[in-house]
């Protein structure tokens, strides 16, 4: 049975990700949290904080061991985590004389989050695998139409001309950031954890920071300045990250939406979804399903910003709010991530629509680049009075803006220029080409 639209077999393939289902499931935290059960007793038989036989012994066991989800069932619902279950499982599965040392030092919380931050770090690889795929899509396509001119849009309003290389740029610069700061995040968050039951690692006495260490090397992570049991700022930190990824990915998809409309026809899906009703429609859906998920990622960013307050050195409750609200969090980077990349390798331009649109008669969008023109000739004042005249004339008699100036005003500036937007398709190429070299460099 399937409640969440992520994992459900009718909804997952708009809304999930199968790649990451599998990374998150139950059986993924299983293998998970007995790695870190191998490698705890490993690196505690190689110190000599248990026999090493019985390091070596449970280590082989571990690795061997299947234990179902539903197995855990039971116990977790008793204990409130899986934990105390899949230790006594293992305990009796590696028998004696070695059984009591399995899990020496550590307490549950210590298996969960080493395996989380695990986990997480195989979910990034992915994300960040199809971000970098996006970023080149989307400067391959400022580059192609680093010219195309068409219409920018503020408030919902036709504004001055631009071009649609720019803002393919534009839409990408989020997206490289957001890699820049993954790199910055990492090494805070994929720390281990071994602080004992109450952050305090006594149980191992005056060796607690070297088995740490040695832990923390054996599955690659680094060290924690402080025990991370109830302080939960890097995986707050993790969820905004993610958040922000399906946001600055739906701001593309949202453009396409606009853009996509009938009455706009600017740019068109490759592939749209059907109507049971009506044949000719070609529904966004790709970009309908960016929008719909960075919104609950915004809601969900507040439950786990809600699960910061921890007391004092273990929450339940708190802990809890993490695991609702999580996963769906990272599903919902990775299918925004996904369907985001499809769209861009769908996606159609009509470069001839752009450019009649920001071009064709009344041409009110020149009347920002008509001032600037004319205030190199004169004041400023009077090139904004003598646009603003020549617009109501323009509108009136259904000529082009530029027309009009150049009748009222004779040739006191390059007209044709004025009308082929040299200027304003000069500087948006040229900061178009900036953005897509930052974009592009190591």
């Amino acid at each position: 049975m399937s409640v969440s639209a992520f994992d459900s077999a009718m909804l997952g393939g708009l809304l999930g990700d199968g790649t990451l289902g599998a990374l998150l499931d139950d059986r993924a935290r299983i293998r998970a949290m007995l790695q870190v059960e191998v490698a705890l007793a490993r690196v505690q038989g190689e110190l000599g904080i248990i026999p090493e036989a019985a390091g070596v012994t449970i280590a082989a066991t571990a690795v061997a061991l299947e234990i179902e989800p539903a197995e855990l069932a039971a116990g977790t619902a008793k204990d409130g985590v899986p934990v105390p279950t899949l230790v006594k499982a293992l305990r009796k599965a590696v028998g004696a004389p070695h059984a009591d040392h399995v899990h020496f030092g550590a307490t549950s919380q210590d298996i969960v989050d080493t395996a989380l931050v695990l986990t997480i770090a195989e979910v990034l690889e992915v994300i960040a695998g199809r971000l970098h795929s996006s970023i080149e899509l989307l400067a391959a396509l400022a580059e192609r139409h680093a010219a195309t001119i068409m219409a920018g849009r503020t408030r919902f309003q036709l504004a001055s001309p631009t071009t649609f290389g720019l803002k393919a740029a534009g839409w990408a610069a989020p997206l490289r950031r957001h890699l820049d700061r993954l790199a910055e995040l990492r090494p805070r968050l994929a720390v281990v954890s071994l602080a004992g039951a109450s952050g305090n690692p006594a149980s191992l006495g005056e060796r607690g920071g070297e088995v740490e260490a040695a832990l923390a090397r054996e599955l690659g992570l680094g060290v924690a300045i402080a025990p991370w049991h109830a302080a939960r700022d890097t995986v707050a930190e993790l969820a905004g990250w993610l958040s922000l990824v399906t946001g600055s990915l739906a701001k593309i998809g949202l453009d396409v939406l606009l853009l996509a409309q009938n009455e706009v026809g600017e740019v068109r899906p490759g592939s749209g979804g059907g109507s049971s009703t009506m044949p000719h429609k070609a529904n966004p859906v790709a970009g309908e399903v960016l929008v719909a998920l960075a919104r609950s990622s915004a809601e969900r960013v507040a439950a786990m910003h809600h699960a910061l307050l921890h007391a004092h050195e273990r929450d339940g409750s708190a802990w809890l709010a993490e695991w609702l609200n999580l996963p769906d969090l990272l599903v919902a980077a990775g299918a925004a991530s996904r369907t985001a990349l499809t769209l861009l390798q769908d996606l159609v331009v009509d470069a001839e629509a752009m450019t009649e649109r920001a071009t064709a008669a009344p041409g009110l969008l020149f009347s920002e680049p008509a001032v600037f023109a004319l205030a190199a000739v004169m004041p400023r004042g009077e090139a904004e009075a003598q646009v603003a005249a020549a617009a109501k004339t323009a509108l009136a008699e259904g000529r082009h803006l530029v027309d009009v100036l150049a009748e009222s005003l004779g040739p006191v500036v390059d007209w044709p220029a004025l009308r082929r937007l040299d200027g304003t398709v000069a500087a948006a190429t040229k900061r178009t080409r900036a953005i897509v070299q930052a974009l592009r460099a190591p």
